[in-house]
């Protein structure tokens, strides 16, 4: 007998053709199964990073409307979902986070970190992107509400809420970062401390910083590393300060602007936009401050232009673009002797006042970042970055103008892997810097004018051409040696070098030359113990060095200086960070010794003629902690407390210069301790406040240690209101006091000063008195 078999396919052409199914209804149902078989095996991927620095976030659990636990993110914060619907990601130290999975392209997760989160915050600015729970070395964290605590023209009372950090602030242009008594020596500026917006370094190839005219509005986020304790930044003796750029908030359309005056004509507008979407996001940040400054000659205006963007090219590959304009004309009051100071702090400097002295600069930055992710266990890094400065400087002694170019480039492989059943983290990188510096010196005739008439160009004195490089290769290793301990070890090896070309002196008077420093080999050493969930335990040794810079390699006959050395230094480190008290109270403490050789010494020996000598040893013993936690937590109302103290002994161990012996003396120019104290209440109902307090203690003035600066305190006040007018517009109003009690305080001090003629030496630079501000926020999003 002949069995009758049947396809599906015969079947179903029979069917249709005795029109038991309508062809369409067949067509349709047979499109939906295909559709239905090809969505049972789609996923869905995404990738969860932080609100504030953009970092990828690893072993967050990704849970379903129904409570389960359905996924969690990988080490470079990767998921995936196998449908669509609405999800929550959690993770201890942040905000619970709901999105949505409607399509097949990436999605990209934005989490906001809890206040005083500390253990579970993720650094930039480390190799491994850590929690900070895991690193061995002493990092401050200055988060975006902080930022906003003030005015948002002055930075300077942002990084002095920083244990073991001090700026003195003379104007808005003119500032001195020390980090742990690094830098106090430096007479102008900022030096032995190297600073970063994004990837692109603020220190030029003579290692002066300069971070006071980046536009706060544009920031996210600022990170300190105190001491050599990074070998990606050049194992640095002060430390690194890292400028987070706010790269907006992705999938979001939103404009904001805002209004800011106060005392001494103070005027700030600003303007942003947010455009976004769900895997690109970028923010663009115009600003225009104005201030008539609170002494004569003080006036300054200031306009920045900044890009800032974050772009998630598919799963591997991420992209990031910052480019930051400036434009910027500020006179220079420059200090006062100890009698204008007390009576009459207004009037500026009487040579810098009657040439109205002024620095006029324009400035452009650019970096590209490049992440792209070999594997779930590899990945690189790599950026390029370059700047242009064109720089016109008039000084009562001569007018200087200035042009210079620099371009670089990092790049660094990140690996994780198993030795012996032991997890290990290492990278290994290449940074190399290079810039040209063209400068010119002329004549200022401003004495040969009538009075008020100001800087006047003369003939040209100098014109020099100097190329200043060096580069950077690190090698660096995190080992899980148990479960409680980690190891973190780490190798840089740098050379600087400098050339100068003269292009204004003859064959018989050319300074023309070049030197380059010996390769110095820079280890670290740490240990990590982990107390519980919440606590851990650090110790570390670190080395580090700062190059002179090219001005201190010169002798007074414009030869190079070959005898001349870089100082370096070891660090020695003890710490702990976590909570305590049922996760209350966070704190940080960290406890140090550092030794430096090699102490380098501008010696004056004229009006703007400086000779650097390797002068002696110093040490810098200090304690630092921070306590932080909540009075009120509540969904209506939250009252935070926030303290940081630092005490130290700088001191110089040995130190002679020519005939004087100064060993044993306090290091010139740093506190010898400062506290900082803030209380902060934002309510449901939309007022917030900022209370900050701050003491600086004794500064000696001159090496000798016969003059010191006398302490003072400062208390500021900031009180605002927010609104949510409709569903897409939103207004903040604030008002604020800065020195409510009025305290008369030196904001910055001239160390040494010297004496010319029957001249007192001007030491300071007077702070201003009680002064007030007020300023009007609108937002709309799209």
């Amino acid at each position: 007998m002949k069995i009758k078999t049947w396809s599906k396919t015969g079947l179903l052409n029979k069917v249709l053709r005795r029109g038991m199914v309508p062809r369409y209804l067949f067509l349709t149902g047979f499109l939906f199964i295909l559709f239905s078989s090809s969505l049972r095996g789609q996923s869905y991927a995404g990738k969860v990073i932080s609100l504030e620095n953009k970092l990828e976030i690893q072993q967050v659990q990704i849970i379903d409307s129904l409570q389960n636990i359905i996924e969690t993110t990988d080490q470079n914060g990767q998921f995936l979902l196998k449908s669509q619907g609405t999800f929550t990601c959690i993770k201890e130290g942040y905000y619970p986070k709901k999105f949505n999975v409607n399509a097949a392209e990436m999605t990209i997760v934005e989490m906001e970190e809890k206040p005083f989160s500390l253990a579970e915050v993720i650094i930039k600015s480390n190799h491994f992107q850590s929690e900070l729970k895991y690193i061995s070395s002493s990092i401050a964290v200055i988060p975006f509400s902080q930022i906003k605590s003030n005015n948002g023209v002055n930075i300077a009372p942002i990084l002095n809420s920083v244990p073991g950090v001090y700026m003195h602030n003379g104007t808005l242009n003119t500032n001195r970062i020390t980090i742990r008594g690094i830098g106090s020596r430096n007479l102008f500026g900022t030096s032995k401390i190297r600073a970063y917006y994004g990837d692109i370094p603020l220190t030029n190839g003579s290692g002066e910083t300069t971070i006071e005219d980046i536009e706060l509005e544009g920031m996210a986020r600022m990170e300190v590393l105190k001491g050599p304790s990074s070998s990606l930044y050049g194992a640095g003796l002060g430390g690194t300060i890292q400028l987070i750029p706010d790269k907006g908030v992705f999938n979001t359309k939103a404009i904001a602007t805002a209004y800011t005056f106060g005392s001494f004509g103070l005027q700030k507008f600003w303007l942003n936009a947010n455009l976004a979407n769900k895997t690109n996001s970028a923010k663009i940040t115009y600003s225009n401050t104005h201030s008539d400054g609170y002494r004569d000659n003080n006036e300054l205006d200031r306009q920045t232009l900044t890009l800032a963007s974050n772009h998630y090219l598919n799963e591997k590959n991420n992209l990031n673009i910052i480019a930051n304009f400036i434009d910027l004309k500020a006179f220079i009051p420059s200090s006062l002797n100890e009698e204008d100071y007390i009576n009459e702090p207004t009037k500026a400097a009487f040579t810098w006042g009657q040439s109205k002295g002024f620095e006029d600069y324009k400035k452009f930055l650019l970096g590209v970042s490049w992440q792209h992710q070999y594997n779930e266990n590899s990945k690189q890094i790599s950026s390029i970055f370059g700047s242009l400065l064109d720089s016109y400087e008039a000084r009562p002694f001569n007018i200087l103008e200035q042009n210079t170019n620099s371009i670089g480039l990092r790049t660094r492989f990140i690996q994780q892997l198993d030795l012996f059943q032991k997890d290990l983290q290492w990278t290994v990188g290449f940074e190399y810097f290079n810039d040209l510096n063209q400068l010119k010196t002329f004549e200022n005739l401003y004495q040969d004018f009538p009075p008020g008439t100001g800087s006047v160009q003369g003939e040209e004195l100098s014109d020099f051409d100097e190329k200043r490089y060096y580069y950077n290769l690190f090698l660096e290793g995190k080992y899980q040696l148990a479960n409680k301990w980690l190891l973190d070890l780490g190798l840089n090896l740098n050379q600087t070098s400098y050339k100068i070309d003269d292009n204004f002196n003859d064959d018989q008077n050319n300074q023309s030359g070049n030197y380059s420093f010996d390769p110095i080999l820079s280890p670290k050493i740490g240990l990590n113990y982990q107390l519980n969930k919440t606590s851990m335990l650090y110790a570390s040794v670190s080395h580090g060095f700062s190059p002179p810079k090219l001005e201190e390699t010169l002798l007074p006959d414009g030869l190079i200086n070959s005898d001349i050395q870089p100082e370096t230094g070891w660090n020695y480190e003890i710490g702990s960070r976590g909570k305590f008290i049922k996760g209350i109270f966070n704190y940080e403490i960290a406890l140090y010794y550092m030794d430096i050789d090699n102490l380098l010494v501008a010696r004056r020996i004229g009006d703007d003629q400086f000779v650097g000598v390797n002068a002696g040893k110093t040490i810098h013993k200090g304690l630092e902690i921070e306590i932080n936690y909540f009075l009120l937590n509540k969904p209506t109302i939250q009252l935070s407390h926030s303290n940081a103290l630092s005490i130290h002994r700088y001191t110089f161990d040995e130190f002679q210069d020519l005939d004087e012996d100064y060993s044993g003396n306090d290091l010139t120019g740093v506190p010898d301790k400062t506290f900082f104290s803030q209380l902060h209440l934002t309510t449901l109902s939309g007022f917030y406040t900022y209370l900050n307090y701050q003491f600086i203690g004794e500064i000696p003035l001159r090496d000798d240690n016969s003059i010191y600066a006398d302490s003072y305190q400062l208390v500021n006040l900031k009180a605002g209101y927010k609104i949510n007018l409709t569903a897409h517009f939103k207004l903040d109003a604030y008002v604020g006091v800065n020195n409510v009690f009025n305290e008369k305080y030196a904001s910055m001090l001239q160390i040494n000063a010297a004496s010319f003629g029957n001249n007192a030496p001007r030491y300071y630079y007077p702070g201003e008195p009680t002064n007030y501000y007020a300023g009007l926020n609108l937002k709309y999003t799209f």
